[in-house]
């Protein structure tokens, strides 16, 4: 269950980050209040995994699930860089992720 809530908050991340860039700055209030309200969410189920999880374990995956995920959002809805280098980097980070849950799996 522990891997559950670590995708969970993970998948947070996409929210709130787009939230938080649809906020302008934090001047739009409702966008802004939906980020804020779902980061502390995401740090609130991130906390949960972490009862079974090594801290090191989880806030690397979380916030590489997160990172990759805003990433992907940034591309498709934001029209941000889909260079062959940067989508590269990317797909490392997901091996580091499936690295990490093996390698606490083993």
């Amino acid at each position: 269950m522990a891997w559950v809530f670590l995708v969970i908050a993970s998948l947070m991340e996409l929210v709130w980050a787009a939230a938080l860039k649809e906020s302008d700055g934090l001047t739009k209030p409702w966008p802004a209040a939906v980020g804020l309200a779902v980061a502390l969410l995401s740090v609130v189920v991130l906390s949960l995994s972490l009862r079974d999880l090594p801290v090191g374990t989880a806030y690397a995956v979380f916030t590489g699930l997160g990172a990759l995920g805003v990433a992907a959002v940034g591309m498709i809805a934001f029209g941000e860089s889909t260079a062959p280098a940067r989508v590269a980097f990317l797909a490392l980070i997901v091996i580091g992720v499936v690295g990490l849950q093996f390698a606490e799996n083993s």
